[in-house]
């Protein structure tokens, strides 16, 4: 019966999938003015906007390069994922129950188990009566099952399995309610002011398991620095139980948006549709979540919306290659020293102006003993169209100690005597 309700399900998800879609959901959503530029005024105003951004200030898009979002959703957050820039915002602060969203959490608490050696993939799970209790999306796990946490893991990311969600809960914690403690704690750790979990799962609607469009991107954010996410997140059609139990991706965007690697779907009646999504296009990863969206179709148009409206307008800059020079030591134990800085900045700048990030380095010519590890010596100072937008010090990568009689006196005897 299990092996019936697995094929019917995975051949009524395929046909759903071939039934026509509206134009904004069409086989290339994304595929639109990719290769067009912003032009000069549209660019001003986008970096207006990211200006502003960046200094916590009151940001707002104009309504020349504002997208067209009039979707029937409760908010949304499109953000770029190596810098955390917020590009387009619409109540991301408001709370709201996610649904199986929440497993974005789940499965970020997972990884860092696995990736800290707590757990690994090839660990034994098996299935107790809670997690096997478990309604809604389901492998249908028996109670005493045994899986593997890889195995597990796939269920929870393709099809959104709340039984394997909670039985993986269960085994880097010890039981969902720890689980959750730990969730919660994590998302306060990342600064995710408008969390509160109770349930690893999202399937009970309860009014005290909230998150905001915000606090997704987020988690979300953390949880793709873990790149074997992907591993599972790019699957479209997968089987468990040696081929016996089939798995079909409920992320219908990784076959209409060019790009896209995951990440999350979630829907209850109460919570309606909600979706984190990533996706990746000339280097650029951007992180888009939608919730409470009307319909299905409703939440994946909105968000490739977001997407077309970041990849058309926006790009990431780096300022390239920096190689700091050795400092030359007046009086002190050694001749010279190695000094460091932040030289990996990047920066969200308007699409077509990523070559003109550009820095200039001052640096002291030599440093007197005795220094401490950490004291400035220079600074690099990055500049966007001649305009500082960061500025770093340089400083001592070690203590430098001054130097004694003996050292001078050893130091002239090798000069001396070779």
């Amino acid at each position: 019966m299990k092996k019936f309700l697995s094929v019917f399900f995975s051949l009524a998800f395929l046909l759903s999938f071939s039934m026509p879609v509206s134009a904004s959901e069409s086989a290339d959503p994304g595929i639109l003015a990719n290769d067009d530029m912003p032009s000069e005024a549209e660019a001003l105003a986008l970096w207006d906007y990211l200006d502003a951004s960046r200094f916590g200030d009151e940001a707002v898009l104009s309504d020349t390069v504002s997208p067209e979002f009039d979707f029937d959703v409760k908010s949304a957050c499109l953000i770029e994922a190596e810098t955390g820039t917020i590009l387009y915002e619409y109540n991301k602060d408001d709370r709201y129950m996610p649904a199986s969203v929440t497993k974005v959490m789940t499965l970020l608490l997972v990884f860092e188990a696995i990736d800290s050696g707590k757990i690994s993939f090839e660990d034994t799970v098996t299935a107790s009566e809670h997690a096997a209790s478990m309604g809604g999306t389901q492998i249908y796990l028996k109670v005493g099952e045994t899986m593997s946490v890889e195995d597990l893991v796939k269920a929870v990311v393709v099809p959104s399995a709340n039984d394997a969600a909670v039985a993986l809960a269960e085994f880097v914690a010890g039981s969902e309610e720890e689980f959750v403690r730990q969730m919660n704690e994590r998302a306060k750790e990342l600064g995710m002011e408008n969390t509160n979990f109770t349930n690893c799962t999202g399937l009970f609607d309860d009014e005290n398991h909230y998150t905001s469009a915000a606090d997704i991107a987020i988690a979300s954010r953390e949880l793709i620095k873990h790149e074997k996410i992907f591993d599972f997140s790019t699957i479209w059609m997968d089987t468990l139980r040696d081929g016996q139990f089939s798995l079909a991706n409920t992320n219908k965007m990784l076959k209409t948006y060019a790009g896209m690697k995951g990440l999350k779907t979630g829907y209850t009646r109460a919570s309606l549709h909600s979706f984190s999504g990533v996706a990746e296009r000339n280097g650029m990863t951007l992180i888009v979540t939608i919730m409470g969206g009307a319909t299905s179709d409703i939440r994946f148009s909105a968000a490739a919306s977001l997407l077309n409206f970041g990849f058309s307008n926006f790009c990431v800059a780096k300022a390239g290659e920096i190689t700091l020079p050795q400092l030359k030591v007046n009086k002190g134990k050694i001749e010279n020293i190695s000094v460091t800085s932040d030289t990996d900045f990047s920066l969200v700048v308007p699409k077509g102006w990523d070559k003109e990030l550009t820095y200039e380095i001052s640096l002291n010519d030599s440093v007197t003993a005795p220094m401490q590890k950490g004291e400035q010596v220079g600074v690099i100072t990055y500049k966007l169209k001649d305009e500082t937008v960061k500025t770093c010090p340089i400083v001592l990568s070690e203590d430098v100690e001054k130097a004694s009689v003996w050292d001078y006196f050893t130091s002239m005897l090798e000069t001396l005597f070779g």
